[in-house]
């Protein structure tokens, strides 16, 4: 197999949630189990961190993957969707799986794919599982694919479990309420397994008390031991000074990622790190610091409120539910832009109407659809957003829609590139 006839394989024989949705989802872990076990149970030889949530999970891995690398610790980051490259998924100290690898990989292993009939992210779960036992990593952070308690990922014992902001997302496979939900992102809670929740949410709250107490699992909530307030920001870095209990701790506190919202994050970060110190992990203020102020350039994290040019400034996020467009929202309008040109497009198992009623009705919008079956088409995007208010124009790529709005945009304008992770994928800087 070349790596392209790899790859062709894993995407048509194999169902992949991202691109077909629902129909792809295994309520099971049997799958991922079974191909463990063939593998010799890679997942049980390396340390791991799990983390889970609805939104800020894939920003809390990278930053935490970030530190522990900084510390002197060979990590894994196991994370996904991709946007670029399939190898994104799965990395050691920032490199990406080598091609060749996931050749050898398929190859080699494709009768017994072919007995069980994993789906692809069961498959992709075991490279990531293998691969960071064969490079002999010290520890894994490992980002929940979907869900939780049902999730590929979910046969780890980790050093720590992190649970972020749980949302609306998904609600035909994980329920319709924040509770139902929550219960669903809990499911990573083990047995005498911290873990931490980045947010208070009285819903979701009442869930996590009652699975850490049947688990015997001491639960924290990040915000009631960590306090972050924003002291200096601009579109590619911010500064925070950090209290524990409300005593200082990390003044100055430096972050190389640009969105507001990472102030909900930090929390459950500083606080997954320092339970990690108190088992033993060598992590220091310097590492912390160094791992945090560099979290991009040490991981390759793209896609969170990434400044893509400058003239005009033109950002693009992979926010895509309703409370990760509600962020996205309030800080474009922290810009005080005198013009936003929003590149939109969304996919179609998504309550889009919900999401559109959020979008500012003085944009000027260019809708798209990404080169998924699962992509809402643009024109059937556009009449939606005409019944919520919005105007704009339909394409039938993303490319045609980043051009649009490039020529109409004036050099003290904003284009904005997001609504869906598939979207900001066909981003040719990205």
């Amino acid at each position: 197999m070349t790596y392209q006839e790899c790859l062709d394989y894993l995407y048509q024989q194999l169902p992949m949630f991202h691109r077909i949705g629902n129909a792809a989802f295994k309520k099971s872990l049997d799958n991922i189990i079974a191909l463990c076990e063939a593998l010799g149970q890679p997942q049980h030889q390396f340390k791991t961190v799990h983390v889970a949530g609805t939104n800020g999970k894939g920003s809390s891995s990278h930053m935490l993957a970030a530190v522990l690398q900084e510390s002197g610790y060979k990590t894994g980051l196991y994370t996904s969707p991709h946007l670029k490259s399939f190898t994104e998924r799965v990395r050691v100290n920032g490199q990406e799986v080598p091609e060749g690898y996931v050749v050898d990989f398929v190859q080699q292993h494709k009768s017994l794919f072919e007995s069980i009939q994993p789906s692809f992210f069961e498959m992709t779960v075991a490279l990531a599982f293998k691969y960071f036992a064969d490079e002999q990593v010290d520890i894994a952070v490992i980002e929940v694919g979907l869900g939780g308690r049902l999730d590929s990922t979910n046969i780890i014992t980790p050093e720590v479990s992190l649970i972020t902001n749980i949302g609306y997302d998904h609600q035909a496979l994980l329920g319709d309420t924040i509770s139902a939900i929550a219960t669903e992102k809990a499911g990573i809670i083990k047995t005498g397994v911290p873990a931490v929740i980045s947010t208070r949410q009285l819903e979701a709250q009442e869930v996590f008390e009652a699975k850490a107490e049947e688990a015997g699992a001491p639960l924290f909530f990040a915000p009631d031991l960590f306090r972050v307030e924003l002291t200096e920001a601009s579109n590619e870095r911010q500064v925070f000074q950090v209290y524990r209990e409300e005593k200082p701790f990390l003044p100055g506190l430096e972050l190389d990622l640009g969105g507001l919202y990472q102030k909900y994050n930090l929390p459950g970060v500083l606080q997954t790190l320092v339970l990690l110190h108190e088992k033993g992990y060598a992590i220091t203020h310097t590492s912390l610091r160094k791992g945090l102020a560099n979290a991009k350039a040490i991981t390759g994290l793209k896609g969170r409120w990434q400044v893509l040019s400058r003239t005009p400034l033109t950002i693009c996020d992979t926010g895509h539910n309703e409370d990760g467009l509600k962020q996205i929202v309030k800080q474009l309008e922290a810009l005080k832009p005198k013009h936003v040109h929003m590149v939109f497009g969304a996919v179609n198992d998504k309550d889009v109407t919900s999401i559109l009623k959020l979008l500012p009705p003085q944009y000027t919008y260019y809708f798209c659809q990404a080169n998924i079956p699962r992509a809402l088409p643009a024109q059937e995007l556009k009449e939606k957003a005409i019944m919520e208010g919005l105007s704009g124009q339909a394409f039938t790529s993303v490319s045609e829609a980043v051009k649009a709005a490039k020529a109409n945009a004036a050099p003290d304008e904003v284009i904005f590139i997001g609504g869906s992770t598939f979207v900001v994928a066909e981003i040719e800087e990205l």
